[in-house]
């Protein structure tokens, strides 16, 4: 197997078309030169010290260093979803909900494909666990944030037909269903629309990275495969989590509508 090593001219190179939009905004008066700019300062950053991290833990292959950096990405995660939120949960349930849930999905998932799909010896094997996860874990965590930020939106603009549905005499679970149903339908929706453009609009990340690794093209579409359908469970089990996890924080027992268990909407 053969590959292209790139150079770090060739990245500079690359790059010149970054500042050829930066020099676009200022032309045009969009006022983003400046985040785009520091946005590709930040990703060279953070990229290089991941670049750095991830070199010295498949050198030691430890599974409490393993299980220290999914932690700290599942907890980086948790709060991109918080983030992405125009109203959110009071307390703990703010940062604890989105957390907790894309944790769940993403670990349940990781484990499952390490241990009977992937196999790597050890199974806990950094090369193989980190980057699995990443992949489960940002389009889970994308489903997570979209689906509860329709879930709370949806309850707070349907409060009078929600009331109206508990007035009649129907139960909190039935007058809510139709907020819940939009809200994982939300949370699904850029993954079904992933799976269906794959390998027809776009070729993937990963599989286009193999390819040019010098990866067999039928092996490539295997492993995108495997991805595909990895992450596609997270990201239902973790939508399917945090929605209903979020309905129920907005009722209680007494089958009313709680908002006043919703922050004021942020600021965008």
């Amino acid at each position: 197997m053969s590959y292209i090593v790139l150079g770090y001219w060739d990245i500079a190179a690359a790059s010149v078309l970054l500042v050829l939009n930066a020099l676009l905004s200022i032309a045009m008066g969009l006022k983003l030169e400046r985040q785009l700019l520091l946005a590709a300062a930040r990703m060279v950053v953070q990229l290089a010290i991941v670049g750095l991290v991830l070199k010295a833990l498949f050198a030691a292959v430890s599974p409490w260093l393993t299980a220290a950096a999914a932690l700290f990405m599942i907890l980086f995660a948790g709060r991109e979803v918080l983030a992405r939120q125009t109203r959110r949960f009071t307390g703990w349930w703010a940062y604890g909900l989105g957390t907790s849930s894309i944790m769940a999905a993403a670990i349940i998932v990781t484990v499952l494909a390490l241990t009977t799909q992937v196999k790597p010896d050890p199974w806990y094997d950094p090369r193989y666990a980190i980057p699995l996860l990443g992949m489960i874990l940002g389009n889970t965590m994308t489903g997570v944030s979209l689906g509860l930020d329709r879930l709370v939106t949806g309850a707070v603009r349907e409060r009078t037909a929600i009331e109206a549905q508990l007035a009649l005499g129907h139960e909190m679970p039935w007058a809510i269903q139709p907020v819940t149903r939009e809200a994982l339908r939300g949370g699904l929706i850029p993954i079904v629309n992933a799976m269906a453009a794959a390998g027809v609009v776009s070729l993937p990340g990963m599989m286009t990275g193999q390819i040019l690794a010098g990866v067999d093209p039928v092996e490539a579409v295997k492993y995108q495969l495997l991805i595909m359908f990895l992450i596609a469970g997270g990201t239902g089990l973790g939508v399917l989590t945090a929605v209903l996890a979020g309905a129920r924080r907005l009722t209680d027992g007494r089958h009313r509508l709680r908002l006043d268990r919703l922050s004021a909407p942020t600021a965008d």
